[in-house]
């Protein structure tokens, strides 16, 4: 039997209670893909701790897409329709997507495949803002759904939309969305720039960098996560987490292994991670660690829980993520949050992170000599993990959520007064 909604398990949480939110992302962890946008769960369930909301995470559909999974296991993986975590509801309505073609379809597909979804919520769960989470197709879809139930509509930029802003149908796509959005947030100064290049005017964009939660990425003592992981004491650790894809650049890192050898033999590069939605470079990594003849120096530890992180990151030296691009990379602040100094291209936001000398290295994108270098570097320097610490304090989840919480209230506001005046 098809669950049909009730009452939402959140509405009244917080102290306005009245302003209903429908977090609305396809990029969104269920049963099926568990580690799938945590990073946006972990701002939005926070702002569900001030304002009542409920998730609306479309999932791609194509009839024959059982059948792909024949030679591609991970492709699409079934969501449940409804389920809870942490007792906020979270739905997951269909949509029609042919995969690898037509993709400049899936905005309107996707509205359209949620509308039955909020107009039945809109009926017990009368939100007040749709709060999409990349321009496009999320954005796309969103900006149009809000136009049908003449609700503000928020999109926030996450990294995608650089590499959408060079192809003209996407760039114009994204444009209207914006445009319709009553605000947009960027996780970065340079996704900024991006919307502004498109068109979009600079006062509507707000950037809100995501945090660290503190509580799951803190420092534990350096030889009991050593003893965990059974590495010795005396020997350099690399990691990396995210992934395993092409994007993130674990190869590139991987490539710097032999110079890295060389000085010290016996050094250690944890790889976490594992299929992504960007693609499975698991066995073609293996693969380049075996042809190379890294396999005694090179751990895939696979994926692992956000509160279980730490232990690999206390007992590594250095964090390595040699990807092409970013928007911002909640992993470096977790990374820093336990104490380890970051080396990184210089790509997207990743600058406005490791944002000073003393939390990392930043290298241009695609010189591998320039990585090595880095890397080899940064192991040699005395670094003051105290003071990397404290930067990761500085930027807790605490003060993004009220810089949202205070935006959504805002726009609810302005809606409505200019609601009275129609």
């Amino acid at each position: 039997m098809k669950w049909v909604p009730g009452k939402a398990e959140n509405q009244g949480r917080g102290n306005n209670s009245n302003l209903g939110i429908i977090v609305f992302s396809s990029l969104f962890p269920h049963s099926g893909q568990p580690n799938a946008g945590l990073f946006i769960r972990e701002r939005m369930f926070r702002v569900g701790k001030h304002l009542p909301l409920v998730v609306v995470a479309p999932v791609p559909w194509f009839p024959f897409q059982k059948i792909l999974r024949r030679w591609r296991p991970h492709f699409r993986p079934d969501a449940p329709y409804m389920e809870l975590q942490e007792n906020i509801e979270v739905l997951h309505p269909r949509f029609f997507s042919i995969p690898g073609f037509f993709k400049f379809l899936d905005g309107f597909f996707m509205a359209l495949g949620s509308l039955p979804v909020l107009w039945q919520l809109k009926r017990r769960f009368d939100f007040k803002i749709i709060d999409a989470h990349f321009a496009y197709p999320d954005g796309y879809a969103a900006s149009l759904l809000g136009r049908w139930f003449r609700v503000p509509v928020t999109i926030t930029l996450r990294g995608t939309e650089v590499r959408l802003s060079h192809r003209f149908l996407y760039r114009d796509l994204m444009r209207s969305a914006m445009i319709r959005a009553a605000k947009i947030f960027s996780v970065s100064d340079s996704l900024k720039q991006v919307a502004v290049a498109i068109g979009i005017q600079e006062s509507k964009i707000l950037v809100v960098g995501n945090g660290v939660d503190l509580d799951k990425f803190c420092c534990i003592d350096r030889s009991e996560a050593r003893k965990s992981l059974e590495i010795p004491e005396d020997i350099p650790i690399l990691i990396s987490v995210g992934g395993l894809c092409e994007r993130k650049g674990f190869h590139r890192v991987i490539a710097c292994l032999p110079d890295l050898i060389s000085t010290y033999p016996g050094i250690q590069f944890l790889i976490i991670g594992g299929a992504s939605a960007e693609g499975d470079w698991t066995e073609r990594l293996q693969q380049q660690v075996s042809e190379s003849g890294f396999e005694k120096n090179v751990r895939f530890l696979g994926v692992m829980p956000p509160d279980q992180l730490k232990i690999p990151l206390s007992a590594a030296d250095l964090f390595v993520l040699a990807t092409r691009n970013e928007g911002w990379a909640n992993v470096f602040l977790e990374a820093m949050a336990c104490g380890l100094p970051v080396v990184t291209t210089d790509v997207g936001g990743n600058a406005e992170v490791v944002c000073r000398s003393e939390l990392g290295k930043l290298v241009p994108f695609n010189d591998q000599q320039a990585l090595c270098q880095a890397i080899a570097n940064a192991l040699e320097v005395n670094w003051d993990r105290e003071k990397i610490i404290m930067y990761a304090h500085a930027n807790s989840w605490d003060q993004r959520v009220a810089v949202l919480v205070e935006e959504f209230v805002k726009i609810t506001c302005q809606s409505e007064l200019a609601e009275q005046y129609r």
